[in-house]
């Protein structure tokens, strides 16, 4: 059983963006900057935006970071988001979610410059990604395709159980999974809350993705031996025993279905990494791109 190591690749990506960057730099050439939209107080957004903008730091990015409270009204973000357009300094620029509820989340998506969308939600960009065009790939499936060629894990004519349709992850991994080319080549299944006889399909999978966020739903007996397992899951569990009074916990019971994978994520240290890793690649991109405009 391998590990695939978000960790490890991770730091190496960052390398290489490094590296690029300071060939910018040493040409006098502008280089990327990435900028953060914020708003509220909610914990995990700010502790995710801040490993951002720390990440941004060690690769030689400028970075932005723009914090609006609570009660923003949808008006006044749109009017943010205009001014983030416009702005030719930012190469590419992110909203963190989740937004308050007076906030029409899809409304906001949808006003983001598709060629500084750097997170890849806009639906031009989810149409490209769709049609085998080149476009901003979304952070996490990215970083999965990647874990996936790092580590040579054969894709071709597997079947590959997705298991969870979210926009983020679920829908963009069942189309890029079975895109032409590697990774991908491989027979896809999109699992979901409805889906009967889950563990029935589960257990023929070569390759299962899980981005259910359903603390270890993925046991043992779900899987076959050999499988290839990509945990997207990251939940916090009350653990008493634990000096933070929490774990973080994937979607897969690891202790057990290590036991089975051929490659297996661990949680955390696995596909949670590379989502900041290829958001980066991802504003090196729009970088690349407005460059040659």
């Amino acid at each position: 059983m391998t590990i695939l190591d978000g960790k490890k690749i991770s730091n190496d990506i960052k390398e290489e963006i490094k590296a690029e960057v300071d060939k910018m730099k040493a040409n006098n050439e502008k280089v990327p900057h990435l900028a953060a939209v914020i708003v509220g107080n909610d914990g995990a957004s700010l502790t995710y935006v801040g490993s951002k903008v720390r990440a941004c730091e060690r690769v030689g990015f400028e970075s932005t970071m723009v914090r609006l409270s609570n009660t923003t009204s949808e008006i006044e973000l749109l009017d943010k988001i205009e001014d983030l357009n416009n702005d030719d300094d930012i190469d590419g620029f992110i909203i963190q979610l989740p937004l308050p509820p007076q906030i029409d989340t899809q409304k906001v998506l949808m006003a983001v410059n598709p060629e500084k969308d750097v997170d890849g939600f806009h639906p031009m960009n989810f149409g490209k990604m769709a049609l085998d065009m080149s476009t901003f790939i979304p952070a996490t499936p990215f970083g999965i395709l990647e874990l996936l060629d790092r580590y040579q894990v054969d894709t071709k004519g597997k079947h590959t159980v997705v298991i969870g349709r979210s926009h983020i992850v679920g829908r963009p991994m069942s189309i890029l999974m079975g895109r032409k080319g590697f990774p991908g080549n491989s027979t896809v299944t999109l699992t979901h809350s409805h889906t009967k006889n889950i563990t029935q399909i589960t257990s023929q999978a070569d390759i299962i993705i899980s981005a259910l966020g359903v603390p270890n739903f993925l046991k043992a007996e779900m899987v076959k031996d050999d499988a290839v397992i990509i945990d997207v899951g990251i939940t916090r569990v009350t653990d008493e025993s634990h000096p933070k009074g929490y774990v973080i916990t994937g979607d897969v019971d690891f202790e057990n279905v290590s036991k089975k994978a051929s490659f297996i994520t661990p949680v955390p240290g696995g596909v949670g990494p590379m989502t900041i890793a290829m958001l980066l690649k991802n504003t090196l991109l729009a970088r690349e791109q407005h460059r040659l405009k």
